[in-house]
């Protein structure tokens, strides 16, 4: 087979894939009547799936979990791509993100007040030199599970984090919470999560105090249908899209 035809052959997988889980978030978000948006999780994955899967279905939304990735990645791709980061942030990695990507639709992994105001600070640069850039929209990562690996803040941090995005960030928005639920209760198919609960519960007193509607991201290959279930609008899909996680020496960040 040749380069051409095996392109090809990847970029219907692809498709195939993504039809197949968009039905899937379609029929349960249907079922809940609520609008939901679903993010391909495309890291690890060379930038030629990304735009396979962009031209063969139209996609915009994808996700990626590494800032030096995202930063490789983005500027090869269309610009009409809406990236979401939804890895670990670091501090000192937050106002280049936010400056350097035109197109970095939202922030969902944001846990602390110095890195929102790190975050403002790169898209308050960007807005002086591209007024025709977006406001970033950033997502309030809690940790639900109470898990000591998982990033994100505590539930009572939640609404302090929110005040100062508000208050202090007028380049950011304030576009939700975000969680990622332990891998015991997204395997557990029979009892509602209850780190998706915890969320919903810090997200509607949040909400309920400043008088804004917040959208909850939750969900990922395993759970996103229950997490639509409980009131999550915006799902984060990789591996039933692109496939397994490559080993670590195989690992291409380019369109090559």
């Amino acid at each position: 087979m040749s380069t051409t035809e095996e392109m090809r052959a990847r970029a219907l997988v692809l498709a195939d894939n993504f039809r197949a889980i968009s039905g899937r978030v379609n029929t349960v978000a249907q079922a809940a009547s609520q609008q939901v948006r679903l993010v391909a999780v495309s890291k690890y994955k060379p930038a030629s799936d990304i735009l396979a899967l962009y031209n063969e279905t139209g996609h915009r939304h994808f996700g990626e979990n590494y800032v030096q990735e995202l930063m490789e990645k983005a500027p090869e791709l269309p610009k009409e791509i809406h990236w979401h980061f939804i890895g670990q942030l670091q501090s000192n990695k937050c106002r280049q993100l936010a400056k350097r990507i035109p197109n970095l639709w939202a922030v969902e992994s944001l846990d602390s007040i110095k890195k929102a105001t790190e975050l403002e600070k790169g898209r308050a640069s960007l807005l002086e030199s591209s007024p025709e850039a977006e406001k970033l929209r950033v997502y309030v990562q809690v940790n639900t599970s109470g898990e000591e690996q998982k990033s994100g803040c505590q539930p009572e941090e939640a609404r302090d984090i929110c005040q100062h995005i508000i208050n202090n960030c007028p380049t950011l928005v304030l576009q939700g919470m975000m969680t990622i639920g332990s891998i015991a209760r997204s395997k557990d198919a029979e009892n509602e999560n209850e780190d998706f609960i915890n969320l919903k519960r810090v997200r509607d007193s949040v909400s309920a105090e400043f008088g804004i509607e917040l959208e909850l991201s939750m969900g990922m290959t395993n759970d996103f249908e229950q997490a639509i279930q409980l009131g999550s609008t915006n799902v984060r899909v990789g591996t039933a899209i692109f496939g397994g996680r490559p080993p670590k020496e195989q690992v291409a960040v380019g369109a090559s």
